[in-house]
């Protein structure tokens, strides 16, 4: 039998926080930890054949922790890319970012937007970053926009699900294949809501920062041995 290609992931980043308390270590050493993880896995998403490795790095819902939390958080991105871009690039990795970015603190945003000008004619893994994003937001977004495009006459009333998906953020990807959360919770908060209809699900045990490139292969492994049915009937 065929092995199934597995070509876009999505990954809940979780249990940072969780994961530093129990070393008895601040929470923005977890974060840094966890943004450490992000190298480790991009590379070996690459090497199990995955094309478009989606990560929720930082939720609209995310503004509500501490100011020192959130300002730390807001500098992951500089730390991050000045020690890893040139190897992304070497590699061959496109860095994409989706989300509001322009709520962001200017200099965050702009460590973003040259991370992905930098490496936008790089043809290899697409490592979409989703910082300040929540999926119900860009849904009521796109719903707006599209609202404004028939009212100004330039597109008719009434579209498809493949029209309606060109208002996301998400409009230059695939559906997500796989999505997986790490840290033992059951839920999916806020994220791809629309990009994951038909997604397989995989929660794991592991914090992020203990989700290791074996992990992310069973994840797979065990996606490929499901049987996707899409609403139809298995033979």
């Amino acid at each position: 039998m065929e092995t199934r290609e597995c070509k876009h992931v999505a990954i809940i980043m979780d249990g940072n926080g969780r994961w530093a308390k129990k070393q008895g270590k601040p929470r923005t050493a977890g974060h840094l930890v966890g943004s450490e993880n992000v190298h480790t896995i991009a590379i070996a998403a690459n090497e199990l054949g995955v094309k478009y490795l989606t990560l929720f790095a930082f939720s609209t819902e995310n503004w509500k922790r501490s100011k020192e939390e959130v300002s730390y958080l807001m500098g992951l991105p500089d730390i991050f890319f000045k020690k890893y871009m040139k190897e992304f690039i070497d590699r061959g990795y496109r860095i994409r970012i989706i989300g509001e970015l322009e709520d962001l603190p200017k200099g965050t945003r702009q460590v973003l937007e040259d991370a992905e000008e930098e490496s936008k004619e790089n043809t290899g893994l697409n490592l979409i970053i989703a910082m300040n994003y929540g999926s119900q937001r860009e849904l009521v977004l796109a719903a707006n926009q599209y609202a404004k495009d028939v009212k100004e006459g330039k597109r008719e009333l009434g579209i498809n699900e493949e029209e309606f998906s060109q208002y996301l953020m998400t409009k230059d990807f695939p559906p997500v294949d796989l999505l997986i959360r790490t840290s033992g919770e059951l839920r999916i908060s806020n994220f791809l809501l629309w990009q994951i209809a038909y997604a397989e699900l995989c929660f794991v045990k592991e914090s992020w920062p203990e989700f290791t490139p074996e992990i992310l292969k069973k994840c797979i492994e065990n996606y490929q041995q499901r049987d996707r049915r899409f609403g139809g009937v298995s033979e």
